[in-house]
């Protein structure tokens, strides 16, 4: 079965840097385009970023553009994202996920089949 399992996660000031993995297993990861989401308590899941499943391509959310950066490992079945300079509206839960595109694109939490069980990102100011 798919498994997702998320890592990294922590407290930190703002205008600190967090780098988040996650491990995948159950489906063909090398194959696949990978999401990241976050879910702030009170708000709906919403994207963060994307990468195609060869790596050279990536999709990032204007909220986050310019500060955070996805990457994988196929080899590893792994995706990640560095997080920098980051701000208190920055916290929340983040989720990594495999997209039903074959691309780096934008993506709605409601297209996702599969969630792993997140990790907590915190951010003071």
């Amino acid at each position: 079965q798919v498994q997702l399992v998320e890592s990294g996660g922590g407290s930190v000031q703002a205008g600190g840097s967090l780098s988040l993995s996650c491990k995948a297993s159950g489906f063909a990861f090398s194959d696949s385009a990978m999401c990241w989401f976050r879910q702030a308590p009170g708000r709906e899941r919403e994207f963060v970023a994307s990468i195609s499943p060869d790596g050279a391509s990536t999709h990032v959310s204007l909220l986050v553009t310019g500060r955070f950066t996805v990457s994988r490992n196929n080899a590893e079945s792994s995706v990640y994202l560095q997080m920098n300079n980051l701000k208190p509206e920055d916290t929340a839960v983040y989720y990594c996920a495999p997209s039903r595109l074959s691309e780096a694109s934008y993506m709605v939490a409601s297209m996702i089949d599969y969630w792993g069980q997140g990790t907590q990102v915190s951010v003071s100011s």
